[in-house]
């Protein structure tokens, strides 16, 4: 498929990069609240009654369950109703969620404007693939994919430094104002410009036999669940760096002014990876791009947790070589996310939201999981890493049956 076809696609309504710019706003949804407020993190905890630094993980942790959890139901009811009302709906629920959020006077309300925020943004997360699924395919879609994760991932390059500069100028309150703002300016956008795109021959009723079907055929393919596990593992080293990272430029470097900037440095190389991936996926193939990069993914959180080890870590062999492992993980989301969708097209609602929930939610354990071990040291991270990583390449080793950088006998 060349770039005049893919320019050419009536089913969204809109033009190639106006479509990708919406796509990666939707994404930015949850990355900016979940980013925004990791400076704001020790102010947070202190006005809601958290003793305990570890503690403070579930202002994440929170967000990151209702968001996963949720997403289970968006697929079938956006198979049922359409993409557009549903994902109009997610966004309202996270705008008033946030909205709640900035008013949260405990820890307990805290958590459960949280876990609402995170249900609203399961829309953004589901509809988004769905609606790149329906409208592209194959190599395309990750090509997609990968324009819009460069825009996307301007947020966390951008967002704790946003939320630091609210902080020097207002409450910490106020980072949650922003991202009402932003969810409602992103809510208008879809109102104004994005059409329904779902076929309507992939209209499904809500019968449980339907749904049945549809959840079996995510759940048996292959090629689905395998990546959308390997997804999972490494995630989960994904969150348990969000999760901590707060607490690693503070106790670890005891730098942390220079948090928001290392921050955007280590989230920079995930950008530019992604710009390089919407570049050579289409000629080398997702799996040639991303098997490699899990390699290298492995070799360098491997190298860092022996670097951790030995005692030698210092602030700058933490930025380079996380940083590395960004550029690697920036290769890997998009292509392990297209793959994994690429058979379940006919079903594409209920298999994002099935890989949408098993990816979150055991990301956002095993992360929370990794971030509890944070010890005053980064070797529990740095490990989590290494370990989430070949937990990765043992999946697809199975999934591939034992082949890499080309799909097994008789796949395509």
């Amino acid at each position: 498929m060349n770039d005049m076809s893919a320019l050419a696609r009536p089913r969204h309504g809109m033009g190639f990069y106006p479509f990708v710019g919406l796509t990666a706003a939707l994404m930015a949804t949850n990355a900016l609240a979940i980013d925004s407020m990791l400076p704001a993190l020790p102010q947070m905890a202190e006005a809601l009654g958290i003793a305990e630094a570890n503690q403070r993980q579930w202002i994440i942790t929170a967000y990151l369950l209702g968001f996963g959890v949720s997403q289970i139901f968006y697929g079938t009811i956006s198979d049922r109703f359409g993409r557009r009302p549903v994902l109009l709906t997610g966004l309202s629920i996270y705008v008033v969620a946030s909205i709640a959020a900035a008013f949260a006077g405990s820890f307990e309300a805290m958590m459960a404007a949280r876990v609402v925020q995170g249900i609203g943004a399961a829309a953004t997360r589901v509809l988004v693939v769905s609606i790149v699924r329906d409208c592209y395919s194959g190599r395309e879609m990750a090509r997609v994919m990968s324009l819009a994760m460069i825009v996307f991932l301007a947020v966390p390059i951008l967002a704790p430094s946003i939320g630091q500069a609210i902080l020097w100028v207002a409450p910490w309150r106020w980072i949650f104002g922003v991202l009402t703002s932003f969810g409602a300016v992103v809510m208008i956008w879809v109102l104004l410009k994005l059409p329904e795109t779902q076929h309507p021959e992939d209209r499904k009723p809500i019968e449980p036999a339907s749904v049945l079907a549809s959840f079996r055929t995510t759940l048996t393919s292959r090629i689905g669940v395998g990546y959308m596990l390997a997804m999972a593992f490494v995630l989960g080293g994904l969150f348990g760096f969000i999760n901590s990272a707060q607490q690693v430029f503070v106790d670890v470097f005891h730098a942390p002014e220079l948090f928001t900037t290392i921050f955007a440095l280590i989230a920079m190389f995930m950008a530019a990876s992604s710009l390089l991936n919407s570049r050579i996926v289409g000629k080398l193939g997702m799996r040639r791009v991303s098997h490699g990069a899990l390699l290298g993914y492995i070799a360098l959180t491997g190298i860092h947790a022996l670097v951790a080890l030995a005692g030698h870590e210092s602030l700058w062999s933490f930025a380079i070589l996380q940083g590395g492992a960004m550029f690697c993980f920036g290769l890997i989301g998009p292509n392990f996310g297209a793959m994994a969708m690429e058979p379940l097209g006919h079903v594409a609602g209920t298999a994002s939201s099935v890989q949408g929930f098993v990816t979150t939610v055991i990301g956002a354990l095993l992360g929370f999981y990794i971030g509890q071990h944070f010890n005053g040291t980064v070797v529990p991270l740095t490990l989590g890493f290494a370990l989430c990583g070949i937990a990765a390449l043992v999946v697809v080793l199975i999934v591939e049956r034992g082949r890499l950088f080309h799909p097994a006998p008789g796949r395509v």
